[in-house]
């Protein structure tokens, strides 16, 4: 008995404890909850229950009204005679009045018969127009179970009068674009970085091997090794102080300052003055005071970016030109170089993570290429917008737009001063 009661008792405890052969809580409250009826038959059953109320009042509305309205039938002489009714006449009255109630009767049988018919009529009715009402929903049911399993390519493309379920379809449709888009960008984004990240890890494995199977390198042999995988590893440093910039750009975490953006540039533009002076870069600026709110870090980042790239991969004795304009409440830096002609649909391309102004396959001098990257994602953040365009004499036009305090807020996560 003991036996029995604890393996009939099994599943109850494995249910309430989320055992290995129990069904989960979530599930387990999901499938206690009563099943309703499904949508398609309650607009049905609403459809014939109103065509039934309205003919059961229409019905009893012409009964009430022929029951008790009283017919004033006259059989006999003018009205104020005082003469003696015949009984012939009593006799007629009698019979005329029991024809009235077997028609009354009669009437509220076929009514009764009729409203029947259109119960059943309006409830066939309804099904159909239910069904063709909901089917959209079917079909976004339907896309939506392909989307769960990773097939985000189906489309619904709903056709006919808009409505709130073709406007839910077009919505539902946007949104399915917008992931398969998002996961297009996450799955080029990981196999990028990979390889970004294994081909400096395999080069620092082959000289490392390379110098331990040589039993005659000297120390200066040695040297050199070490110099090559030191700068090695720098570089790799530089990709993941990238990486984890763009991380912060995208996270929306921004802390809230005045940020001065003519310092910024001046700033940015001192850093990069070592390689302007050596590529002997001609640099025009045009700048004025201007403040704006927002994360001082990845602002300096940004601006930072924009300049270095300008400076990179320009030709030598080119010009950079740096021009800054007040836009409404906020500022806009525009950012103009020289360079190799960039062709204009391949422009687009550049704010994609290690994607670099001559392709992918370069070396390990000309730049992580998360650049753009990193200032595109800065600007949606701050509720801006970088803005890309190739001059038709070589080279890349940036303009980046900020808001100031009027424009689209940023999400606080320190607040300076007021």
């Amino acid at each position: 008995m003991s036996g029995q009661g604890a393996q009939a008792a099994l599943p109850d405890d494995a249910v309430q404890h989320g055992g290995a052969g129990g069904v989960r809580p979530g599930r387990e409250e999901r499938l206690r909850r009563p099943r309703r009826l499904s949508i398609r038959a309650r607009l049905t059953l609403t459809y014939a229950g109103l065509v039934t109320a309205a003919g059961v009042v229409l019905i009893a509305l012409v009964y009430f009204y022929t029951r008790y309205v009283t017919l004033s039938i006259e059989i006999g002489g003018p009205v104020g005679e005082t003469a003696a009714v015949p009984a012939s006449q009593v006799s007629e009255a009698a019979k005329v009045d029991t024809n009235l109630f077997d028609l009354l009767s009669s009437i509220m049988r076929s009514a009764v018969g009729a409203l029947a018919l259109l119960v059943v009529l309006s409830g066939t009715v309804g099904w159909i127009l239910a069904g063709r009402m909901l089917q959209p929903l079917s079909s976004m049911n339907a896309a939506a179970k392909r989307a769960a399993s990773g097939d985000l390519s189906q489309r619904l493309d709903l056709s006919g009068p808009r409505d709130e379920i073709h406007d839910l379809a077009d919505t539902f449709d946007n949104m399915l674009a917008s992931l398969e888009r998002s996961f297009s960008v996450h799955r080029r984004f990981a196999a990028n970085a990979s390889h970004e990240l294994r081909t400096p890890l395999a080069t620092t494995q082959t000289m490392i091997d390379v110098a331990l199977s040589d039993p005659q390198a000297s120390t200066e042999d040695l040297r050199r090794v070490l110099t090559r995988v030191l700068e090695t590893n720098r570089a790799n440093r530089e990709t993941i102080d990238a990486l984890l910039d763009l991380a912060d750009a995208q996270s929306g975490r921004l802390a809230r300052e005045d940020v001065d953006m003519e310092v910024t540039v001046r700033n940015a533009l001192s850093v990069i003055a070592p390689e302007v002076a050596g590529r002997d870069l001609h640099v025009s600026t045009q700048l004025l005071p201007a403040r704006v709110p927002g994360d001082p870090v990845l602002l300096r980042q940004s601006v930072s970016n924009l300049l270095r790239n300008a400076a990179r991969y320009n030709n030598d004795g080119g010009r950079i030109t740096v021009g800054m304009e007040r836009v409404d409440d906020g500022v806009r830096l525009t950012i103009r170089n020289d360079g190799p002609v960039v062709p204009a649909d391949k422009v687009e391309s550049l704010r994609e993570p290690f994607v670099r102004g001559e392709g992918r396959g370069r070396t390990r001098g000309s730049g992580h290429g998360l650049g753009l990257a990193i200032v595109t994602a800065v600007a949606c953040a701050h509720g801006g917008e970088l803005r890309l365009s190739a001059n038709p004499a070589g080279g890349l036009t940036a303009v980046l737009e900020l808001p100031g305090d009027e424009g689209k807020p940023i999400t606080p996560l320190t607040q300076v001063g007021d």
